[in-house]
């Protein structure tokens, strides 16, 4: 009996740690060095992150395939096959993949680089953008197609504006609770007081947990968190019907609303196609 229940043990254990995300460093230092852009391909398979890192060099992340999400300590940015993201030299960020995708990244030597970005900067990922940038992972290039294959690229980084949705965790014990559990079911429609029961807190202290830690109230912060998660869906291709109800919108038009007032655009606009 004891080594059945071992055995079972083992067993949730190895469950458990099946469904944690796989975190791993970005390893990117295996491309050129003499290059001004060098490419990087990075196979990402479904839960992978590659945890909080630097580069020296700036970085231009773009998903090839699937859809990936850029995290710095303020912002989170999905990116479909449409969109790129310029992420400045030094910036501590964080890369994951919550379905099979495929990052294709330029890394572009601030040295030859006339461009300047300070921030985080999305770019129209446009199909000769990336065809550009699947030519240029090509270590066969004679030195002078390279050169001008890397002056084309820097010249089509077109910024467009794509709204970041910043969802911020509270400190309290309880309200940090609350929040993982509405984080893992974003459909989930208890109320405060209903949440309050579960953590043993009073609706009040819960309340006020959540304004003082993440800057907005309860029900604003479960309406940021359910876009958020739908922006990964919706990136993925999912109709917006069948997004919406699985962040807890009982109907199409009450999620393209909420949507509509935090990133200030339809869902079908937000990832309108590059040109």
């Amino acid at each position: 009996m004891q080594e059945a229940g071992a055995q079972e043990a083992e067993a949730q254990e190895a469950e458990a740690r099946e469904v944690q995300p796989r975190k791993h460093q970005c390893a990117a230092d295996d491309y050129d060095p003499a290059a001004v852009v060098s490419v990087v391909t990075f196979p990402m398979p479904a839960g992978l992150v590659f945890d909080w890192h630097t580069h020296s060099d700036h970085q231009l992340a773009w998903a090839a395939s699937g859809v990936l999400t850029v995290r710095t300590q303020s912002s989170a940015w999905v990116l479909p096959p449409t969109r790129a993201l310029w992420i400045p030299a030094g910036l501590r960020h964080e890369t994951l993949s919550a379905g099979a995708a495929t990052m294709r990244s330029a890394y572009v030597r601030p040295d030859g680089c006339a461009v300047s970005w300070t921030e985080p900067t999305p770019v129209a990922a446009s199909p000769l953008l990336c065809e550009l940038i699947t030519h240029l992972e090509d270590r066969g290039l004679p030195a002078d197609h390279r050169a001008r294959a890397e002056r084309v690229l820097v010249d089509l980084l077109q910024p467009v504006t794509m709204t970041t949705v910043d969802v911020r965790w509270p400190a309290d014990r309880e309200a940090r609770h609350v929040a993982d559990q509405l984080a893992a079911d974003p459909a989930d429609g208890r109320t405060l007081a209903d949440w309050g029961r579960v953590v043993g807190a009073s609706e009040r202290t819960l309340a006020r947990a959540f304004v003082a830690g993440t800057g907005v109230s309860f029900g604003r912060w479960r309406t940021l968190l359910r876009v958020q998660h739908a922006l990964t869906a919706l990136a993925a291709g999912e109709p917006v019907g069948k997004v919406a109800h699985e962040v807890g919108y009982d109907s199409d038009s009450a999620f393209v609303q909420a949507f509509r007032r935090e990133t200030g655009v339809t869902p079908a606009a937000y990832f309108r196609s590059a040109s």
